[in-house]
């Protein structure tokens, strides 16, 4: 039996829907503006809602990195709403499309559209609740949004903030909308709604992804867990290796694209892993080392399985000694979740190999897979980091929550 006021959620989405598939990209984008002054203008009703939220998670007790995630600032703000108007001034991938015509007459048109009803089931971050708001509307697509019970004030200011505005800049009621009953039957049954949501897309840590993935009935695009390697070559110029590695991994540490693992060519183990070693002990970094890796660097701690599995979201770092390039392959190969993956090296060849044979969302050649991030890529936010292969992948801003329609054009036109 599902909750007669998720079902009155649903009907309310699917009849946005409706209209703001059809608004103009004029009216979206003066929506998006409306929203990101509003957000100007409730900066301390965000930020006092917001203390609320970050007080309860350090009460709870959860880790510093989680909380980090969770906090924002008057910076935070300002920059969540220049997001929007980065996002209005994108070009608007509803109508684009292709013309052809058939031996016959007929004539096709390939048009995107939007996909409809999004759900978005997140965690900790209230500034996704603004970021996939913003993406969806511009894309026509009304969003259902269910945060984290961690940013529950925050999400429910922001949401009715940005609500509020985007209905008062002409778009139809319901186009936003934040479940805020924080039992978790809630979620379950927003994965079996059908009748009304199109697709659902879950952003979080993997037992979240899981979960949506393993019970949803409503088709959804994983946006995976990010178990992030870089393999520094004997090739490399340690000048690039070191700031590129340090900054992977400290400079948010508890984001899905931060670096997990270091996989080191063996001809440079001796020398280059007390260099490595030194600076992450400057950034409070915990390495967990195979046996050479300790042998060279006595605080290590041994790393077990675990460590080359689970992402650590936290300032700990797994390090590995291989014998090539081949050898980093095979590790990667073996423990990837496929979102990011980088090389340091000066050789051309090896290069080459890696970005060729590495199955991943995105992959690097002396970079931080820092970057891999819709802002970062141009796409001026991003709803999420796809980690598959259908319907998108990597990091997914307005074509991506869009779909295809054809338009066919006849005159009189009947098989034979």
């Amino acid at each position: 039996m599902i909750f007669p006021e998720l079902i009155e959620i649903g009907q309310k989405a699917k009849q946005a829907a409706r209209q703001l598939a059809c608004a103009s990209t004029e009216a979206k984008n003066n929506a998006l503006i409306s929203m990101a002054e509003a957000l100007l203008k409730s900066e301390e009703e965000i930020l006092k809602a917001n203390g609320l939220d970050v007080k309860a998670a350090e009460e709870k007790g959860l880790k510093k990195s989680l909380v980090n995630r969770l906090k924002l600032t008057s910076a935070g703000i300002s920059q969540i709403s220049q997001s929007l108007k980065e996002v209005a001034a994108l070009r608007d991938p509803v109508g684009e499309g292709e013309v052809w015509t058939r031996p016959n007459g007929l004539r096709i048109q390939q048009t995107r559209v939007p996909l409809g009803v999004v759900a978005m089931i997140y965690e900790a971050r209230p500034n996704v609740t603004v970021d996939a708001a913003a993406l969806c509307l511009k894309s026509g697509n009304v969003v259902i949004l269910r945060g984290g019970s961690e940013a529950l004030e925050s999400n429910k200011v922001l949401a009715g903030v940005i609500a509020e505005a985007a209905e008062a800049g002409g778009l139809p009621s319901g186009c936003i909308q934040l479940i805020t009953d924080t039992n978790r039957e809630w979620v379950q049954q927003l994965m079996r709604l059908n009748d009304y949501v199109d697709v659902i897309i879950p952003r979080g840590g993997a037992g979240l992804i899981e979960t949506v993935v393993q019970n949803a009935t409503v088709p959804v695009i994983e946006t995976g867990t990010g178990m992030c390697h870089a393999f520094v070559d004997r090739d490399a110029d340690y000048e690039k290796a070191l700031p590129i590695i340090i900054n992977a991994k400290t400079q948010n540490p508890g984001v899905c694209n931060a670096l997990e693992t270091v996989l080191v060519d063996e001809g440079i183990a001796e020398n280059f892993l007390p260099l490595i070693g030194e600076e992450l002990k400057k950034k409070q970094v915990e390495i967990k080392g195979c046996p050479r890796t300790c042998e060279l660097l006595p605080y290590a701690l041994p790393a077990n399985e675990e460590d080359w599995v689970l992402e650590h979201l936290d300032l700990i770092l797994s390090i590995k000694v291989v014998p090539d390039l081949d050898g980093a392959l095979d590790h990667i190969f073996q423990y990837s979740t496929k979102h990011s993956e980088t090389i340091i090296t000066e050789n051309y060849t090896k290069a080459q190999r890696f970005l060729k044979e590495v199955d991943a969302a995105a992959v690097y050649v002396n970079a931080s897979t820092r970057f891999t991030d819709g802002g970062r890529f141009g796409f001026g936010a991003e709803i999420g980091i796809s980690t598959q292969k259908l319907h998108a992948r990597g990091p997914m801003g307005l074509k991506e929550l869009t779909t295809i329609k054809y338009m066919v054009y006849g005159d009189g036109h009947v098989v034979k």
